[in-house]
């Protein structure tokens, strides 16, 4: 599907959103997807699905779309989801509620399309609506991107002339505040790890409120833009030339939304990039993402990453979920005669082979138009599932993506790509998180323990085709390593074949390989089967490794992991 003209953009909308038609209830107010659970209850699971479509919707409003459909099935839904007396309100709150989240999305409408979403109600049901949303005034809510949800919620009501908690917003503004670290980045509360919170939270609802805001608080708008113009610079190396962005981090569900960031910077006019350039990061991120079988046979989107896949789902990734992705459609509100929408979709500008994000904590590198990050082991260990799989790892790949593990039982379940995995006692241990880390220009150094009495020195140095590890392991047992390189795709990349010779081992297919080589230290090479559907790009992979016996005492080892990239 071709994407350069807002009718382009608009068809796309209209295709993935026209088949939740038929599912609204009856008052429009919930929208029933699926009947996997997640943390939070059904009322909370189908008002998120019910509210995750307005990110698309009201920018295509506010830019002069029509669709009498979705405009009835909203305003009903608004009516009746805030109606204590009706069968599908919404509910009360608690603190941490999910609907929390979901306000936003409500509340950008209200500010941006009042004349679909809050003229049309009566005063009965406007002062509904209004009482609703301030519950988010008289709750606990997380500190960290959360904020943000209270203060739209307060800019909402505080746009249609209803009582608004300003102190609350002000005390919400300085705590976002307090997260910032600098080049653009910020930390998502208290939690260490950089992920994409930053980009399609922080900077995308910083920007909506640097537009609203302006002349009122222009010094602190002013801040807003200029921080993601910042960040844009380094935001660009995640992306690889055929569109793929980095899987990295939690909340890879939301797919596309990816490219929200460079969406909502053409939306609030920031030339973070050159218009074209950002075009060209977004239209070939929609590409990528529209080659995957994201979709079930039904046109609803699926929960997973490219392919369906709940092994490696959040627990808070319910059937609605990843409709979070539509917030890349703020496009939609730019007018029709926008620059954006005559621009030619660049291709990426030259940049540099390796770049050293200081504030977020990585290393990245690009060969052949993919990315590699290197990261030290940065993670809030107990705050979601599958962290270390997710944060842990020493390299993470546009090419290859990453496994997560059914279990640490067995090496064939653990699928520890990327990692130096310890066989102990008939279980499997990988770096969780690194006690100590330093990220030089060209290098990072960890220290971390994968097991009582054993602790690890890794040195990650990145190279033209790959990276060498070198490992200093100070254990008090005997034990078994595997110094892991990355899953390759088995079935669905043309032939895939293998090679194994003593201290080296290497898989290949059409679309590219991975090979790792004991350089250093006594090692055997082998190739693992990796349990289907743990890789989140391929359903079956192949992840060579390198065997090497850890004895009492001190063990030094280095392999080379090498990749090519078609």
């Amino acid at each position: 599907m071709s994407l350069n003209t807002k009718a382009d953009f608009t068809a796309l909308m209209h295709k993935i959103l026209g088949p939740l038609k038929p599912l609204y209830s009856d008052g429009g107010a919930r929208l029933n997807l699926g009947d996997t659970g997640v943390t939070y209850a059904p009322d909370a699971i189908e008002m998120e699905a019910f509210s995750r479509p307005l990110w698309a919707l009201v920018p295509f409003w506010a830019g002069g779309g029509v669709d009498a459909d979705f405009e009835k099935i909203y305003k009903n839904g608004i009516i009746n989801g805030t109606d204590p007396e009706s069968c599908e309100y919404w509910g009360g709150f608690v603190d941490y509620d999910q609907r929390f989240v979901e306000m936003a999305a409500l509340a950008c409408g209200i500010i941006f399309t009042p004349e679909k979403l809050w003229n049309p109600l009566s005063d009965a049901q406007k002062q509904n609506l209004a009482t609703w949303l301030d519950g988010i005034n008289h709750h606990f809510i997380p500190e960290c991107n959360w904020q943000f949800f209270m203060i739209l919620v307060n800019l909402a009501l505080k746009s249609v002339g209803m009582p608004y908690d300003a102190e609350n917003t002000e005390k919400g503004l300085q705590k976002i505040e307090s997260y910032y670290i600098g080049e653009g980045w910020y930390r998502d509360g208290a939690a260490p790890q950089r992920d994409y919170y930053i980009p399609w939270a922080f900077h995308y609802y910083g920007l909506i409120y640097a537009q609203l805001m302006q002349d009122e608080q222009p010094s602190r708008a002013k801040l807003f833009r200029d921080r993601a113009a910042e960040f844009a610079k380094q935001y660009i190396y995640w992306f690889a030339d055929d569109g793929s962005a980095l899987p990295y981090g939690r909340s890879l569900a939301y797919r596309f939304a990816q490219n929200s960031f460079f969406s909502v910077c053409v939306w609030a006019g920031l030339d973070a990039l050159p218009l074209d350039v950002m075009k060209g990061i977004i239209t070939r991120n929609f590409e990528w993402w529209l080659s995957k079988p994201i979709f079930d046979r039904d046109g609803i989107l699926t929960i997973g990453y490219a392919y369906p896949n709940l092994l490696m789902a959040e627990r808070y990734n319910a059937p609605g979920s990843p409709y979070w992705c539509m917030k890349s459609f703020i496009l939609l509100g730019l007018p029709d005669d926008h620059p954006f929408w005559q621009a030619k979709a660049a291709p990426m500008p030259p940049l540099d082979p390796l770049m050293k994000c200081t504030c977020a904590d990585m290393l990245i590198a690009r060969q052949n138009g993919a990315v590699t990050a290197y990261t030290p082991g940065v993670n809030e260990l107990y705050g979601h599932g599958n962290v270390p799989q997710k944060y842990a790892k020493f390299a993470y790949s546009t090419a290859f993506g990453f496994s997560v593990s059914r279990s640490n039982f067995v090496l064939n379940e653990a699928c520890p790509d990327s990692m130096l995995a310890f066989e102990i006692d008939d279980n499997i241990f990988v770096r969780k998180r690194s006690d100590d880390f330093e990220i030089l220009d060209d290098r990072i150094l960890s220290k971390w323990t994968p097991f009582p009495n054993i602790t690890v020195e890794t040195e990650i140095t990145p190279t033209a085709d790959g990276h060498i590890r070198r490992h200093k392991i100070i254990s008090e047992i005997e034990c078994t390593a595997y110094d892991c390189g990355f899953a390759v795709e088995r079935f669905r990349a043309g032939e895939c074949s293998q090679n194994v010779q003593g201290g080296s081992a290497g898989v290949k297919n059409n679309k590219g390989g991975c090979a790792v080589i004991c350089t250093s230290g006594t090692g055997e090479g082998g190739i693992l089967t990796a349990d289907p559907n743990t890789n989140v790009l391929a359903q079956n992979t192949f992840i060579p490794y390198i065997k090497y016996s850890v004895a009492k005492g001190t063990t030094e080892m280095e392999t080379t992991v090498c990749t090519f990239v078609k």
